[in-house]
């Protein structure tokens, strides 16, 4: 496998130099151009506090770890085995926040890829937010200046044979995007991959916005509060508790909802992937409070596009899986506030990646991924659409998608994600197809038992697998 840094000329042809006015001298500018507004993102300082870039070999390990600081500010951990098999994965991490503190932690999977030879690196990305830009590129700068750390900390490597990369949440939209054609033509620094292993992901990109807002929209339509106009600033999550439910979902119990809370309940059953196990019990979860906590923003996704993104002018919201609306589906959805979306608030750049990389479903390499079925942050319907796009692109056939009977978000046993990666590998170098999970057909993954097969252990409280 061959690394490849970008000229950039296939980027600029995509997206178009004579629109943006920008030239060849401006390849690396991730800046706005003198013709567009400036993002909120931009005016943001980050900084890595380097005392805190400690990382230490595993009791009965013997690896070499690296931590440091690249020219782009992100701060990177790197561990490789004494007995390393040639082999490299980037781990990149989910979401973490808005503070202005950069922090990078070691993938979930550690010990299992030191213990079977794999060299590992993880970047702190050089911003916060949802700034999967950054994310990305600075996954793949480090990847790319993998060797030239190691000589400088006095071990000299081969370049790595294979290059393989997984992530959660966030970090699941920068594994699956890192291998997307998108990707590889408008990138600024090009990873080519051996294969890709999002776990939790965003692998459906941008829509999760549109969810969030859907969501929402609904908690407030369904308690009678509006919205009325958008931002919804009349937003309030705490009275809008109050009608949907006799207990809020709480770290510590699950909600009991009200006959509101049930309408709200159906209405996000079918937003976020139809009938399946384990849905209701992440509704009635904690991550309701987080998904409410998204209410009344705009669409600028806080700051990182310059132009309100999601809209749900198309939605269908329903109160059951029969397709036809019912006369009470047809009033909501004739009532409910309504805003059109604005693609083009997204749209290719001349500098590089799109700020939000869309994923298309178009890749060449294996990809496995793992997905809670109780997830109300990253939903389900993440891995439906994901399916649908490369089924369009043709790509469906490197797609290997598995369940998880887990009610939150990135609730993965080390075995699952073990399991996964695992296969991942065995498919992309032995040829070898792994087993998965039916995606679309709603009579299987309404079944009680979906999702059983990849599941390591029944999660406390949860209905049993037989």
């Amino acid at each position: 496998m061959k690394h490849v840094v970008s000229t950039r000329t296939l980027a600029l042809l995509m997206a178009g130099m004579m629109l943006s006015g920008c030239s060849d001298d401006d390849d690396n500018d991730s800046t706005p151009q003198p013709d567009e507004p400036a993002r909120a993102q931009d005016a943001r300082t980050f900084s890595v506090d380097q005392s805190k870039l400690a990382l230490e070999s595993l009791e009965d390990t013997q690896t070499d770890t690296w931590t440091g600081v690249m020219e782009s500010g992100a701060g990177y951990l790197i561990e490789v085995p004494e007995n390393w098999n040639g082999m490299l994965v980037m781990y990149a991490h989910g979401y973490r926040g808005e503070g202005s503190e950069l922090t990078v932690t070691p993938p979930s999977i550690r010990k299992w890829l030191v213990d079977n030879g794999y060299a590992w690196a993880a970047s702190s990305y050089s911003k916060n937010f949802y700034d999967v830009r950054a994310g990305l590129e600075d996954t793949n700068a480090l990847a790319l200046a993998f060797n030239d750390i190691a000589a400088q900390n006095g071990r000299t490597l081969t370049a790595p044979v294979k290059t393989y990369i997984t992530g959660h949440s966030m970090g699941g939209h920068i594994a699956a995007a890192a291998v997307e054609q998108e990707t590889l033509s408008t990138a600024n620094n090009v990873v080519s991959y051996d294969g890709s292993v999002p776990m939790c992901g965003v692998v459906a990109g941008p829509i999760e916005f549109d969810y969030l807002q859907d969501f929402t929209f609904a908690a407030q339509h369904i308690a009678g509060m509006g919205p009325t106009q958008y931002p919804n600033t009349d937003f309030d999550a705490a009275a809008i508790n109050a009608v949907l439910w006799d207990v809020v979902p709480s770290q510590t119990q699950l909600g009991v909802p009200t006959e509101q809370g049930l309408l709200l309940e159906n209405v996000v059953r079918n937003l976020s992937g139809g009938d399946r196990p384990i849905f209701e019990y992440g509704f009635r979860g904690p991550y309701y409070n987080v998904v409410m906590g998204t209410g009344g923003r705009d669409g600028k996704i806080n700051g990182i596009l310059t132009e309100d993104y999601p809209g749900n002018a198309d939605t269908v919201y329903q109160f059951d899986a029969e397709p036809a609306l019912s006369a009470e589906e047809t009033a909501f959805n004739s009532n409910i506030f309504r805003i059109d979306g604005n693609p083009e608030a997204n749209s290719l750049r001349a500098d590089g990646l799109r700020w939000v990389p869309e994923i298309s479903g178009e890749f060449t390499v294996p990809v496995v991924t793992i997905h809670g079925l109780g997830d109300l942050y990253v939903p389900f319907v993440h891995e439906q659409e994901y399916l649908r796009r490369a089924a369009a692109n043709g790509s469906d056939a490197l797609l290997v998608q598995r369940a998880i009977r887990a009610p939150g978000h990135c609730d993965f046993m080390p075995a699952e994600e073990e399991a996964a990666f695992s296969a991942m590998v065995e498919w992309e170098q032995n040829g070898v197809k792994p087993g998965g999970d039916v995606m679309l057909d709603p009579a299987v993954v309404s079944d009680p038992n979906y999702g059983c097969t990849y599941t390591s252990e029944d999660r406390p409280g949860m209905p049993v697998c037989p």
